[in-house]
C-alpha cells in the first residue's frame, strides 16, 4: 500500500500517544505506513487552535460511525474475524441515524457518507489507489475498505505483524471532539466572564473583542461578532418613517441575522430595519466573489463586512483594480462598484465596539455573542445545568 506522511500539529501529540497505546512500539511504524491516520491528522489540525477554529466533523463521522459497526458486529476482534468480504454491510440508514447521535452531529447530512469523505482522501492520497467507503448505491449498503485499516509493520526479528487501526480510529475521534468541545465551552464561558467584569475593566472587553475580529479567527467566530457589533452600534441610531407625514413616527434601527453563518441564504448574512440595507460577511478581496453576491440579489446595494485589517479604501481599489482588469468595460465595473455600499473592516468593528462600549452597551454585545454562538452550535444548557452540544457544521 502506498505510504504517506503529513504535517505535524499540535493535536498529532494525542494521535501519537493513542497509537502506543494502542500498539506499543509498532505505534511510529503504523502511523508511517497508513494513509487513513495521515488522512485523520491533517483533519484534526484544528483541534488545539481553540473555538475560532473551524471545526469540521462530517468525514469525521462518516468513517467513524462505519468503523463502529465494523468493531460491534465482530469483524475487529471477535469471532467474525477474517469474514469481512462476505458482510451484507452496514444499513445506509443505520449510519445516518447514528451520526447525528454523535456530539455536533444532529445537522450533519448524508454527503460525507455518499462522497465527501471519499473525495477529499483521494485528494489528499491520489496514489493510494483506494478509498475508505465502499458502498452498494442499490442496496444502501456501506463497508469500510478493509485493506486501509489493516497496516502490516516489519518487525526486528524480520517477521511482519498486521496491526487494526479501526478502534484507535474511533478513540482519536473522540479525542479531537472532546478537544474542540473542551475549547467552545471556554469560549462562552469567557464571554460570560467578559460581560459580568466588563463594567469594571472595558478595556479588557475590547481587547477581547478585537481578538475575535482578527483575520486567523474561523470565519463563523468573526460574523458572530460582527453581527453582535453591529447591531448594538445600530440600534443607537434612529430614523423618523411613517406611512403618511402625520403617521411619521421614530424608529431604531434593527440588524437581523438571516441564518446560520456559511449558510447558502442568496449571498446575506444580516438585514437591516427599516432601511432595507443588506450586510455580506467574506473574508476574501476576489472580485468575483464580491460580484457573485452583488448579483445574486441583482445589484441591489451591499454592505461588506470583510475579516482583514487592510484599510476600507485599500479593499475598495483592489476590488475596482481587479473588476477593470476582468471587464475591461468601465460602464461594467461602474454598475458593479455603485453596488458596493459601503465596506466595514476588521478595525472599523473594533472601533464600532469600542462605542458601543462607552454607551454602556458592553452587557447587551457579549449576551448577543453567547446567544449566537448557542444558535450556530445548537448548544443547549439543561436546567440542571448540564451541557449538551448537538451540532458543529457540515464539511
Amino acid at each position: 500500500m502506498a505510504k504517506a506522511t503529513s504535517l505535524e500539529h499540535p493535536f498529532s501529540s494525542t494521535i501519537h500517544m493513542i497509537l502506543e497505546k494502542h500498539f506499543g512500539s509498532d505505534a511510529k511504524a503504523v502511523f508511517a505506513g497508513s494513509p487513513l491516520l495521515n488522512y485523520i491528522n491533517t483533519k484534526t489540525r484544528a483541534a488545539n487552535r481553540g473555538s475560532k477554529s473551524r471545526g469540521a466533523y462530517a468525514n469525521h463521522y462518516a468513517l467513524y460511525v462505519i468503523l463502529e459497526d465494523y468493531i460491534a458486529k465482530g469483524f475487529f476482534d471477535g469471532g467474525r474475524q477474517g469474514a469481512y468480504e462476505t458482510y451484507e454491510g452496514a444499513r445506509f440508514s443505520d449510519l445516518f441515524k447514528r451520526q447525528r447521535e454523535l456530539p455536533f452531529g444532529s445537522k450533519l447530512q448524508n454527503h460525507a457518507l455518499n462522497s465527501r469523505l471519499n473525495d477529499e482522501f483521494k485528494k489528499f492520497f491520489p496514489l493510494v489507489g483506494k478509498q475508505p467507503i465502499v458502498r452498494d448505491l442499490a442496496a444502501q449498503r456501506y463497508w469500510i475498505q478493509e485493506d486501509l485499516i489493516l497496516i502490516e509493520v516489519p518487525k526486528q526479528d524480520g517477521s511482519r505483524a498486521t496491526h487494526n487501526i479501526a478502534s484507535a480510529i474511533i478513540d482519536i475521534v473522540d479525542a479531537y471532539v472532546a478537544t474542540k468541545r473542551a475549547a467552545f465551552e471556554s469560549f462562552l464561558e469567557t464571554c460570560r466572564e467578559i460581560a459580568h467584569l466588563g463594567d469594571k475593566d472595558p478595556e479588557q472587553a475590547i481587547k477581547f473583542v478585537a481578538e475575535q475580529l482578527q483575520p486567523n479567527v474561523d470565519a463563523r467566530v468573526f460574523e458572530i461578532v460582527s453581527y453582535a457589533v453591529l447591531k448594538a452600534k445600530y440600534n443607537a441610531n434612529s430614523v423618523w418613517i411613517g406611512k403618511t407625514r402625520d403617521t411619521v413616527t421614530e424608529e431604531y434601527l434593527t440588524l437581523f441575522k438571516t441564518g446560520r453563518t456559511n449558510a447558502n441564504d442568496g449571498g446575506i448574512d444580516f438585514v437591516m430595519k427599516p432601511l432595507g440595507r443588506f450586510f455580506q460577511v467574506t473574508e476574501t478581496v476576489d472580485v468575483s466573489k464580491y460580484f457573485l453576491d452583488i448579483d445574486k440579489v441583482q445589484r441591489f446595494p451591499i454592505t461588506f463586512v470583510v475579516k482583514t485589517n487592510e484599510t476600507s479604501a485599500a479593499i475598495y481599489d483592489k476590488i475596482r483594480a481587479q473588476a477593470t482588469a476582468k471587464y475591461k468595460i468601465m460602464a461594467v465595473v461602474d454598475a458593479y462598484m455603485a453596488a458596493i455600499e459601503e465596506i466595514i473592516n476588521s478595525d472599523d468593528l473594533a472601533d464600532a465596539f469600542a462605542e458601543v462600549v462607552a454607551l454602556g452597551k458592553l452587557r447587551e454585545v457579549m449576551d448577543e455573542i453567547v446567544d449566537q454562538s448557542k444558535v450556530e452550535f445548537n448548544y443547549v444548557e439543561a436546567e440542571d445545568g448540564d451541557v449538551e452540544i448537538t451540532v458543529i457544521d457540515e464539511d
